[in-house]
């Protein structure tokens, strides 16, 4: 989903880069967190891993919905890449 995300996230500043750029020609803020932020997704997931939190012994356990598991670790997902398209103002360096 973060990969369809980003995707959608670099299309759609492709697309507006230029009514959104001042007089000399720069875009002042992202439209979206930018995709490298993702890497935070990455960053929770591999502590995770190092103390053990997953598997088994997985953070925030599991919930059974029919014949489904959720593990609500994966809403982390959901929400990184619900912020990269959300028309959230982020200020460029």
């Amino acid at each position: 989903m973060s990969v369809a995300c980003g995707i959608s996230r670099l299309a759609r500043f492709n697309a507006t880069a230029d009514a959104l750029a001042d007089e000399s020609g720069k875009v002042k803020y992202y439209e979206g967190t930018p995709i490298p932020t993702s890497l935070a997704v990455v960053l929770v997931l591999a502590i995770a891993y190092w103390q053990g939190g997953t598997g088994a012994g997985m953070w925030l356990g599991a919930f059974h919905l029919g014949p489904w598991t959720l593990h609500p670790l994966v809403l982390l997902y959901a929400a990184s890449g619900s912020a990269m398209v959300s028309a959230l103002k982020i200020p460029k360096p």
